[in-house]
């Protein structure tokens, strides 16, 4: 059941901490330790890094919101496809608020030790994001 313990771990760190910036919680679901690279290619190391982390997305994307859309459970280590959806409300990377509502795909993969995430490996589709932030220039049709 170590499997359903990460699963639920997984969806606490997305529903209660993410979803509702609830930051008490930084303390319980995560490690002291916690190697992280978030979906905005940003990398962090320990609990006050990832807090940063977490307040650099907030003041870009206050409303930002994370849909699982499926987790998988292998050993210690959980994987979870997600949509991600804001709206662009700060300053993000020099990119000035456009008030643009944003959706793009990510997929993150997380090793649980001690029932807290310790590692945390995020990739987004920041390029689509990019673009929806009008920061380059869309696909070009064949």
């Amino acid at each position: 059941m170590a499997h359903e313990k990460n699963k639920e771990l997984i969806r606490r760190y997305y529903d209660e901490m993410w979803n509702r910036w609830d930051f008490r919680l930084i303390n319980t679901l995560i490690a002291s330790e916690i190697d992280f690279r978030g979906s905005l290619a940003v990398v962090v190391h320990g609990r006050d890094g990832f807090r940063n982390y977490m307040d650099l997305v907030r003041a870009a994307f206050p409303d930002f919101h994370n849909t699982i859309e499926e987790l998988i459970a292998e050993g210690d280590s959980v994987v979870a496809r997600l949509t991600y959806r804001a709206t662009h409300r700060g300053e993000l990377f020099g990119i000035p608020a456009t008030g643009k509502a944003i959706e793009y795909a990510g997929v993150a993969i997380f090793r649980v030790r001690k029932e807290q995430v310790a590692e945390g490996w995020v990739l987004g589709d920041t390029l689509g994001l990019m673009r929806q932030l009008g920061a380059v220039p869309g696909a070009r049709s064949a």
